[in-house]
């Protein structure tokens, strides 16, 4: 009874959570990275941070600024490990020109949101984000602590 592979927490390496909370994500894109062999090494061995990370756009490219991965003790001798460099995406021509699209209009930016593992591949999830205010931030804390909230109450009735 071989069936699809779900999903599971041991596919998931790391989230932006600081994307959710200071945007609101529109769109969901997925993309590959071009990585080198000791980052591979490292993301197996959790050794990512997307926290300040950025997306850019450069000559018609997507590139991954600004993500911290942190190199193994047991690095080979001959590398010279850069944690933090720009690392290309490999997206589709219409979603590069989608989301070139959503920067230039007023207020967008493009956040990554999670990295994964896809049939061995590293995948990273990207967003079309809008800022978020103060008041919104509040508004969305508020909702959040709602549903817990009533999640308890059906739970204990």
């Amino acid at each position: 009874m071989a069936g699809k592979k779900k999903k599971t927490s041991e596919n998931h390496i790391a989230s932006n959570k600081k994307a959710t909370h200071d945007y609101f994500i529109e769109q969901r894109f997925e993309a590959g990275l071009v990585l080198e062999g000791w980052e591979v090494k490292s993301i197996r061995d959790g050794r990512v941070q997307l926290k300040e990370s950025y997306i850019t756009f450069t000559n018609g490219e997507g590139y991954l600024s600004g993500a911290h991965i942190s190199p193994m003790l047991s690095a080979s001798t001959h590398i010279n490990p850069m944690q933090v460099r720009n690392r290309k995406l490999l997206l589709n021509r219409r979603e590069i020109s989608t989301l070139i699209g959503l920067i230039n209009r007023k207020g967008y930016t493009i956040v990554p949101l999670s990295m994964y593992w896809k049939h061995g591949r590293v995948k990273l999830e990207i967003g079309s984000a809008k800022g978020k205010k103060l008041h919104d931030k509040r508004a969305t804390e508020k909702n959040k602590d709602w549903q817990r909230e009533k999640q308890r109450l059906l739970k204990h009735a």
